[in-house]
């Protein structure tokens, strides 16, 4: 069901099996990834700073390394706004923070974002708010949409892991770059949410490792 804004979200585990079961029909290759991989996992999340915070550690970072520098942070006290900060650089690049992601976590607890608003908001005024926060990009923006807000038909295309199990499912030449992985997701919509469910379920099972936290 769509809210007033148009937004269809995913609230529970029977929306992912729902939505799987229409690509799985629609697309042959869905079959066969969602037959490997078995049922998808729901994996939403709280909304609010913690959980946009979290997103930021892990950027460009590998699953192992985001998990242990998110709970380094968490251990230091260090995953609230106030305390960020509070902080000085050196006690958030303790924690395993680079550089770069001490100037964006201090920037996003500056913001003052509205959280409770975004609740209710369109897909890309969410995108257009959190991307005017400096070191948040579009990928960080659709993957809180995706998981924080429950908006089912996101699809963060500059993933690795998604383009990765994208070539590898689908049988392309190489690596999807982000224009060519947002192209061929637009055929999935609107339930581009589950679809990247589905590839991340399906890289696991090729490369034994996790794409997404």
């Amino acid at each position: 069901m769509s809210d007033d804004k148009g937004v269809r979200r995913i609230t529970c585990q029977a929306d992912v099996d729902a939505d799987a079961a229409v690509l799985a029909a629609l697309h042959p290759q869905f079959a066969k990834a969602l037959a490997a991989t078995g049922p998808l996992p729901l994996r939403l999340r709280s909304d609010g700073f913690e959980e946009l915070a979290s997103a930021i550690v892990s950027q460009q970072v590998s699953v192992a390394s985001a998990n242990a520098i998110w709970t380094r942070v968490k251990t230091a006290g260090l995953h609230n706004a106030p305390a960020i900060l509070g902080a000085s650089d050196e006690a958030l690049r303790g924690c395993g923070l680079s550089r770069p992601k001490v100037k964006y976590i201090k920037a996003l607890a500056e913001a003052q974002i509205d959280f409770d608003a975004l609740r209710s908001a369109s897909t890309e005024d969410v995108i257009a708010v959190l991307t005017q926060v400096k070191g948040i990009g579009r990928w960080t923006a659709e993957i809180y949409a995706k998981f924080s807000l429950g908006h089912a038909d996101v699809f963060a295309a500059n993933d690795l892991a998604l383009q990765e199990a994208a070539k590898l499912l689908f049988q392309l030449p190489e690596r999807p770059n982000e224009k060519q992985m947002r192209a061929l997701a637009a055929q999935w919509a609107p339930y581009r949410s589950v679809a990247a469910r589905l590839l991340w379920a399906y890289y696991h099972v090729e490369k034994t490792r996790e794409g997404i936290r």
